[in-house]
Protein backbone atom coordinates (compact mmCIF):
# COMPACT_ATOMS: atom_id res chain seq x y z
CA UNK A 1 0.00 0.00 0.00
CA UNK A 2 1.31 3.43 -0.96
CA UNK A 3 0.22 5.58 1.97
CA UNK A 4 2.25 8.44 0.49
CA UNK A 5 -0.32 8.58 -2.32
CA UNK A 6 -3.02 9.10 0.31
CA UNK A 7 -1.14 11.49 2.55
CA UNK A 8 1.47 13.49 0.59
CA UNK A 9 -1.14 15.92 -0.67
CA UNK A 10 -4.88 15.71 -0.19
CA UNK A 11 -6.25 13.66 -3.10
CA UNK A 12 -9.07 15.13 -5.17
CA UNK A 13 -11.20 12.49 -6.91
CA UNK A 14 -13.78 13.17 -9.57
CA UNK A 15 -16.49 11.53 -11.65
CA UNK A 16 -19.23 12.80 -13.91
CA UNK A 17 -21.42 14.10 -11.07
CA UNK A 18 -19.21 14.06 -7.99
CA UNK A 19 -16.01 15.62 -6.68
CA UNK A 20 -14.41 14.20 -3.54
CA UNK A 21 -12.16 16.81 -1.95
CA UNK A 22 -11.01 18.32 1.31
CA UNK A 23 -13.66 19.89 3.52
CA UNK A 24 -12.95 23.57 4.20
CA UNK A 25 -14.37 26.07 6.68
CA UNK A 26 -16.34 27.65 3.82
CA UNK A 27 -18.45 24.45 3.89
CA UNK A 28 -19.55 24.98 7.49
CA UNK A 29 -23.25 25.59 6.77
CA UNK A 30 -23.64 22.42 4.69
CA UNK A 31 -21.51 20.41 7.13
CA UNK A 32 -23.62 21.60 10.08
CA UNK A 33 -26.80 20.73 8.17
CA UNK A 34 -25.51 17.17 7.75
CA UNK A 35 -24.14 16.69 11.27
CA UNK A 36 -27.19 18.18 13.02
CA UNK A 37 -29.70 15.82 11.33
CA UNK A 38 -30.66 12.88 13.57
CA UNK A 39 -31.87 10.84 10.57
CA UNK A 40 -28.43 10.94 8.92
CA UNK A 41 -26.88 9.15 11.89
CA UNK A 42 -29.65 6.66 12.65
CA UNK A 43 -27.34 3.81 11.59
CA UNK A 44 -23.97 5.38 12.43
CA UNK A 45 -21.82 5.41 15.53
CA UNK A 46 -21.90 9.20 15.47
CA UNK A 47 -23.92 11.44 17.75
CA UNK A 48 -25.51 14.35 15.84
CA UNK A 49 -23.98 17.74 16.62
CA UNK A 50 -26.37 20.57 17.48
CA UNK A 51 -23.72 23.25 18.02
CA UNK A 52 -22.25 24.96 14.96
CA UNK A 53 -19.00 25.78 16.79
CA UNK A 54 -18.51 22.07 17.54
CA UNK A 55 -18.91 21.27 13.85
CA UNK A 56 -16.49 24.06 12.93
CA UNK A 57 -13.91 22.50 15.27
CA UNK A 58 -14.45 19.14 13.58
CA UNK A 59 -12.97 20.54 10.37
CA UNK A 60 -9.70 21.05 12.28
CA UNK A 61 -9.98 17.48 13.59
CA UNK A 62 -10.34 16.20 10.02
CA UNK A 63 -7.10 18.01 9.18
CA UNK A 64 -5.34 16.70 12.30
CA UNK A 65 -6.33 13.09 11.52
CA UNK A 66 -5.12 13.52 7.95
CA UNK A 67 -1.77 14.91 9.11
CA UNK A 68 -1.42 12.00 11.55
CA UNK A 69 -2.08 9.64 8.60
CA UNK A 70 -4.81 7.89 10.57
CA UNK A 71 -7.96 8.85 8.64
CA UNK A 72 -8.99 10.77 5.56
CA UNK A 73 -12.41 12.37 5.16
CA UNK A 74 -13.46 13.65 1.78
CA UNK A 75 -16.37 15.97 1.32
CA UNK A 76 -18.78 14.71 -1.32
CA UNK A 77 -19.53 17.67 -3.59
CA UNK A 78 -22.41 17.38 -6.03
CA UNK A 79 -21.79 19.06 -9.38
CA UNK A 80 -25.50 19.19 -10.22
CA UNK A 81 -26.05 21.51 -7.25
CA UNK A 82 -23.27 24.08 -7.70
CA UNK A 83 -20.63 21.89 -6.04
CA UNK A 84 -22.56 21.82 -2.78
CA UNK A 85 -21.19 19.65 0.05
CA UNK A 86 -23.76 16.86 0.34
CA UNK A 87 -21.93 14.20 2.33
CA UNK A 88 -18.76 12.65 3.62
CA UNK A 89 -16.87 9.53 2.63
CA UNK A 90 -13.89 8.35 4.61
CA UNK A 91 -11.07 5.85 4.92
CA UNK A 92 -9.91 4.77 8.37
CA UNK A 93 -8.43 1.78 10.22
CA UNK A 94 -5.60 1.79 7.71
CA UNK A 95 -3.72 -1.48 8.18
CA UNK A 96 -0.41 -1.43 6.30
CA UNK A 97 0.54 -4.97 7.35
CA UNK A 98 -2.33 -6.59 5.50
CA UNK A 99 -3.00 -3.82 2.99
CA UNK A 100 -6.53 -3.14 4.22
CA UNK A 101 -8.75 -0.13 4.94
CA UNK A 102 -12.22 0.42 6.30
CA UNK A 103 -14.57 2.89 4.65
CA UNK A 104 -17.69 4.74 5.71
CA UNK A 105 -20.01 7.34 4.21
CA UNK A 106 -23.10 9.38 4.91
CA UNK A 107 -25.17 11.93 2.99
CA UNK A 108 -27.40 14.87 3.73
CA UNK A 109 -30.96 13.55 3.87
CA UNK A 110 -32.11 15.66 0.90
CA UNK A 111 -29.62 13.76 -1.29
CA UNK A 112 -30.60 10.20 -0.41
CA UNK A 113 -31.63 7.81 -3.20
CA UNK A 114 -30.04 9.84 -6.00
CA UNK A 115 -27.11 7.48 -6.64
CA UNK A 116 -24.64 9.87 -5.00
CA UNK A 117 -23.35 7.42 -2.38
CA UNK A 118 -22.99 4.67 -4.99
CA UNK A 119 -21.06 6.93 -7.37
CA UNK A 120 -18.88 8.32 -4.55
CA UNK A 121 -17.97 4.83 -3.36
CA UNK A 122 -17.19 3.76 -6.93
CA UNK A 123 -14.69 6.65 -7.28
CA UNK A 124 -13.09 5.81 -3.93
CA UNK A 125 -12.83 2.06 -4.62
CA UNK A 126 -11.14 2.71 -7.97
CA UNK A 127 -8.69 5.12 -6.36
CA UNK A 128 -7.86 2.79 -3.45
CA UNK A 129 -7.24 -0.21 -5.69
CA UNK A 130 -5.61 1.46 -8.68
CA UNK A 131 -3.62 4.31 -7.09
CA UNK A 132 -3.04 3.38 -3.46
CA UNK A 133 -2.55 -0.35 -4.00
CA UNK A 134 -4.97 -1.50 -1.30
CA UNK A 135 -5.79 -5.22 -1.33
CA UNK A 136 -8.92 -5.21 0.85
CA UNK A 137 -11.64 -2.63 1.51
CA UNK A 138 -14.24 -3.32 4.15
CA UNK A 139 -17.28 -1.66 5.67
CA UNK A 140 -19.21 -2.39 8.84
CA UNK A 141 -22.95 -1.81 8.61
CA UNK A 142 -25.77 -2.05 11.12
CA UNK A 143 -28.10 -4.91 10.06
CA UNK A 144 -31.11 -2.61 9.54
CA UNK A 145 -29.22 -0.20 7.26
CA UNK A 146 -30.55 -1.65 4.02
CA UNK A 147 -29.81 1.42 1.88
CA UNK A 148 -26.12 1.36 2.79
CA UNK A 149 -25.93 -2.37 2.10
CA UNK A 150 -27.38 -1.74 -1.38
CA UNK A 151 -24.65 0.86 -2.07
CA UNK A 152 -21.97 -1.64 -1.09
CA UNK A 153 -23.43 -4.48 -3.15
CA UNK A 154 -23.75 -2.23 -6.23
CA UNK A 155 -20.01 -1.61 -5.88
CA UNK A 156 -19.13 -5.32 -5.75
CA UNK A 157 -18.83 -5.76 -1.99
CA UNK A 158 -19.80 -9.14 -0.56
CA UNK A 159 -21.42 -9.71 2.80
CA UNK A 160 -18.86 -11.74 4.72
CA UNK A 161 -20.73 -12.23 7.95
CA UNK A 162 -22.30 -10.77 11.04
CA UNK A 163 -20.62 -9.76 14.26
CA UNK A 164 -23.04 -10.07 17.14
CA UNK A 165 -22.76 -7.47 19.92
CA UNK A 166 -19.26 -6.72 18.68
CA UNK A 167 -18.83 -2.98 18.79
CA UNK A 168 -19.58 -0.03 21.04
CA UNK A 169 -20.99 2.83 18.98
CA UNK A 170 -21.54 6.31 20.38
CA UNK A 171 -25.20 6.89 21.07
CA UNK A 172 -26.10 3.30 20.17
CA UNK A 173 -24.38 1.19 22.82
CA UNK A 174 -23.22 -2.30 21.92
CA UNK A 175 -24.38 -3.12 18.39
CA UNK A 176 -24.46 -5.97 15.92
CA UNK A 177 -22.62 -5.30 12.67
CA UNK A 178 -22.49 -6.90 9.26
CA UNK A 179 -19.12 -6.91 7.52
CA UNK A 180 -18.89 -6.32 3.77
CA UNK A 181 -15.61 -6.71 1.94
CA UNK A 182 -14.10 -6.26 -1.48
CA UNK A 183 -10.73 -7.70 -2.50
CA UNK A 184 -8.56 -6.40 -5.29
CA UNK A 185 -8.72 -9.80 -7.02
CA UNK A 186 -12.51 -9.47 -7.22
CA UNK A 187 -12.46 -5.86 -8.35
CA UNK A 188 -13.64 -5.29 -11.91
CA UNK A 189 -12.20 -2.21 -13.59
Amino acid sequence: MKDNVLFDSFPVLESENIVLKKIEEIDLEELFSIYSNDNVFKYCGIIPKKNKETVKNMIEHFERDYNKKSRIKWGIYYKQDNMKLVGIIEVFDINQKINMVTIGYFLAEAYWKKGIATESLKILVRYLFENVGVNRIQAEVMPDNNESKKVLIKNGFIKEGALRQASLWSGKGVVDLEVYGLLYQDYKI
